[in-house]
């Protein structure tokens, strides 16, 4: 839940809107998912957008520019509800091009599984939310970070948290990609750096950006109760993230931290909190155990407490949720597709 409803452009159409990133060691390879189009939001229409386009962008020698791009494209849906999709892989300079056509590396159609020459997998379709929030800590959250005081949860009683996705589902686009394909151009280095973005089709024939996402949490630590701020950060791209957010972002999490008390100086604990925070990507070592907790960010595996982490470590003190992932209605699974059954 990075995303989930967080600006008005992405309420426009929740097909476009991306709620999470995740990025781990799968069976075969490193495997990325996108969730997009959550139930909370009850979509009119479900699935994915024709037209548009979904992104899964890794940078492979840390200059926070893609250097490899994975492009998901849909067609309508048929009578029964399914959906074909065409995934092309795009490397080199041409990997920030929207237009770039890249090479198709496969074709699909939702809730089947494909397989590559290559060994790259996919699978895209109905799944359960394996994330959960509570959404008394997620508001309070919200009003701490951009009003600058402590998160106020008197009266809430812990005893009674509950997680707000509890049997919710998304639409998942998973890629599970061979270590030899993704590291084919980075030499030694395995070190990469995932976002994803979602993008839609212009009537002067460009794109216009929906979604943008890295690390998880950042609208709601942010930009919860600031729209325009939601709207900013979703655009632009992660190499001119601390150039343009810096400032706003070590300014609210200095506020937070000072009504606390917890750094003796507040705004050099804020900057550095902001450059871990930007640019905004997922950092991620290939071939390891993905976690992304209190010691390290190194993926996100599909169990990790993102909100745990993130909160406490923004404001420099814990925040508790008073729920975990036992709160999961439905539970990832350990073989690919990995994301839960939509139940």
């Amino acid at each position: 839940m990075s995303h989930h409803l967080d600006s008005p452009i992405a309420r426009q159409d929740l097909r476009l809107d991306i709620t999470d990133l995740y990025a781990f060691r799968g069976e075969t390879g490193t495997a990325f998912v996108i969730n997009v189009c959550h139930s909370i939001g009850k979509p009119p229409i479900t699935g994915y957008h024709p037209e548009g386009m979904y992104e899964f962008k890794i940078d492979l020698n840390g200059d926070a520019v893609e250097e490899l791009t994975y492009r998901f494209t849909f067609e309508e849906r048929d009578a029964q509800g399914k959906q074909k999709y065409t995934i092309r892989r795009i490397s080199g300079k041409d990997a920030v091009d929207p237009h770039a056509p890249g090479t198709v590396v496969a074709h699909g159609v939702t809730d089947e599984t494909v397989t590559s020459p290559s060994g790259l997998r996919a699978w895209a379709g109905h799944a359960g939310d394996p994330f959960w929030i509570e959404p008394d800590v997620l508001h309070a959250v919200g009003h701490a970070f951009e009003d600058g005081t402590k998160v106020d949860l008197t009266g809430w009683d812990p005893s009674k948290a509950h997680n707000l996705f509890a049997g919710h589902t998304v639409y998942a686009m998973v890629l599970e990609v061979p270590d030899a394909e993704l590291l084919a151009s980075a030499g030694d280095n395995r070190k990469i750096g995932v976002w994803a973005v979602a993008t839609l089709a212009t009537d002067a024939g460009g794109w216009r950006s929906i979604n943008r996402i890295g690390l998880p949490m950042m609208p709601p630590l942010f930009a919860q109760y600031d729209e325009d701020f939601g709207n900013r950060l979703n655009a632009g791209h992660p190499s001119e993230d601390f150039a343009t957010y810096g400032g706003h972002i070590t300014k609210s999490i200095g506020s937070v931290v000072a009504a606390y008390g917890t750094a003796e100086d507040p705004h050099a604990y804020a900057e550095k909190i902001a450059h871990r925070l930007l640019p905004n990507m997922l950092p991620y070592t290939v071939g390891t155990q993905a976690s992304l907790g209190f010691v390290e960010w190194n993926g996100r595996s599909l169990t990790d407490n993102a909100p745990n982490v993130m909160f406490s470590t923004a404001a420099n003190t814990p925040i508790q949720l008073g729920i975990g992932k036992e709160s999961v209605t439905s539970k990832p699974r350990k073989m690919f597709p990995y994301v839960p059954l939509a139940v």
